[in-house]
């Protein structure tokens, strides 16, 4: 019986794969052609073209037409891209409870908190533009909150970890969702808005100045305030 397309697409996908954990494949390879693939692996070059579309998405692979080096299918290096992609369309099509979506903030932004004011001289630049930019007068909620999910993000980046970088970018729309929900339920935004930004200065204080434990204490009553002042939930799960 012939194979089914679902699967003959995977069986490339699968190919890959094992040339990549096996180190035949790499950052700037070039995969072999479609007409290669399609003959090599036994399958159809439709479920070929399938597949490389995947990779593309993925983050894993560009592909260009036309001929010399920079032509096919390539390998590329962008971790934080195709996993954001994949967690984001995770988040939308599952609807990760609040729950889990605040825990993983909880132990993300500790590590990151941690990292960051263990470096000697944390780059801290793109964070500054945040809190700089959420100081503007007459920003709404939406806007406000937009850039306080920027600052989180610009930290998780700034720690030099990817790839927790690419789990906060890749949960980025969650977290807006549910704080632009709580929103709604706090009466004095102004009085919040004010909370928050002196919560953020001192989480990027105590981050500057070294002082992990401040640094990590800081950011777990930041985003357990929030979720517990706009009624998001009742009890917030541990990060130990």
């Amino acid at each position: 019986m012939p194979e089914q397309p679902a699967r003959a697409w995977r069986v490339v996908l699968e190919h890959v794969e094992r040339d990549l954990l096996d180190g035949r494949l790499g950052p700037g390879d070039r995969l072999a052609s479609e007409r290669d693939l399609s003959a090599d692996l036994g399958v159809g070059r439709s479920s070929v073209r399938e597949a490389l579309r995947v990779l593309e998405v993925m983050g894993l692979i560009r592909t260009a037409t036309g001929s010399g080096p920079q032509s096919g299918a390539i390998v590329i290096a962008t971790p934080t891209g195709g996993m954001s992609t994949l967690l984001r369309l995770q988040v939308a099509a599952q609807g990760f409870p609040l729950h889990d979506v605040v825990r993983t903030r909880l132990l993300l932004e500790d590590a990151v908190a941690a990292d960051l004011a263990g470096q000697p001289q944390p780059d801290l630049d793109a964070a500054h533009r945040v809190l700089e930019a959420m100081d503007a007068d007459g920003l709404t909620s939406v806007e406000f909150l937009a850039l306080d999910a920027q600052l989180h993000l610009a930290l998780a980046e700034a720690s030099g970890n990817s790839v927790v970088a690419a789990m906060m970018a890749g949960l980025r729309t969650a977290i807006e969702s549910y704080v632009q929900q709580g929103a709604a339920a706090i009466e004095d935004w102004t009085g919040m808005a004010d909370v928050l930004r002196a919560e953020h200065r001192a989480i990027v204080e105590a981050i500057a100045r070294g002082d992990a434990d401040a640094a990590r204490e800081l950011v777990r009553a930041h985003i357990t305030g929030y979720y517990t002042a706009a009624g998001l939930t009742r009890s917030i799960p541990s990060a130990d």
